[in-house]
């Protein structure tokens, strides 16, 4: 009774403080902000689910819109299911089964040790170190043909890490079209990436000639190869232009997607 007393009066006397006082003023504000905070941790963790599963859906979005198959207002889940989900080893160009595909996304961003490699050069601006294992999508036509891959890029820009895909025909040489998902560039000149009539300008291009070269570039002028293998660098965003230009060129080479494509062209996949 005594203890209830003393609260009491430990509250009343603390109310009973002038409006300025030093104590009050503190005493409250801290009081504010652990409710504050806890409100907003609360929110965090309980909204979580939702916005993973909105990542989900916008990842898989880019997914159909780059490899032609989006339509608005529809079911993406749904839609999505036409797609086979691979892991694929970058240096056999094979898939593995050593990785479930249902829980991969969730591993890759874990930081596993096991799943990057350290780079010695690092044109496409991934921090030094590339992750080997990659997830890959394949779509077929109605005769169970591969009619697309849809295969994940990223790589620095100038301002940001430019998250996206690349959708290649099945010939593994065509390009069918280029997405951005994630790009922090600047508004009006890096971040015409998202442009649709820049992005237009991937569909029909070709990453190799005859003989195999690596030709896809973008500049500001043709290469010798010739405009198949051309794409016009943004206007005003030269570093941006030739983050992607290296970003493309990086994943479309020997230490990116090259020995998967091989096994494409060949018919092995």
């Amino acid at each position: 009774m005594s203890d209830t007393n003393a609260n009491k009066g430990m509250i009343r006397r603390f109310l009973d403080m002038p409006p300025d006082s030093t104590v009050k003023t503190v005493t409250v504000a801290v009081v504010l902000c652990l409710v504050a905070s806890m409100i907003v941790s609360a929110a965090a963790v309980s909204l979580r689910p939702v916005q993973d599963t909105n990542r989900l859906r916008d990842k898989q979005r880019n997914v159909l819109e780059v490899a032609g198959v989006y339509e608005p207002g529809m079911n993406i889940a749904e839609a999505f299911k036409s797609f086979e989900p691979h892991v694929l080893e970058l240096d056999t160009g094979e898939f593995t089964d050593q990785y479930d595909v249902a829980t991969f996304e969730e591993l890759a961003t874990s930081g596993d040790p096991a799943l990057v490699r350290a780079l010695d050069e690092d044109p496409a601006g991934l921090g030094g170190s590339q992750q080997i294992f990659q997830m890959v999508y394949i779509l077929r036509d109605d005769a169970g043909e591969i009619d697309k891959v849809v295969l994940p890029i990223e790589g620095y820009g100038l301002w940001s890490t430019l998250y996206g895909f690349i959708a290649l025909e099945e010939n593994g040489n065509d390009i069918y079209g280029l997405q951005f998902y994630q790009q922090g560039e600047t508004p009006g000149l890096g971040a015409e990436v998202d442009n649709p009539r820049w992005k237009a300008l991937w569909n029909g291009k070709k990453l190799r000639d005859e003989d195999g070269t690596l030709q896809i570039t973008v500049a500001k002028q043709p290469p010798a190869a010739g405009r198949d293998y051309y794409i016009d660098a943004l206007a005003g965003a030269t570093l941006t232009s030739r983050g992607v230009d290296n970003l493309v060129r990086f994943w479309m080479g020997e230490q990116g997607y090259g020995p998967f494509l091989e096994r494409l062209k060949a018919g092995e996949i």
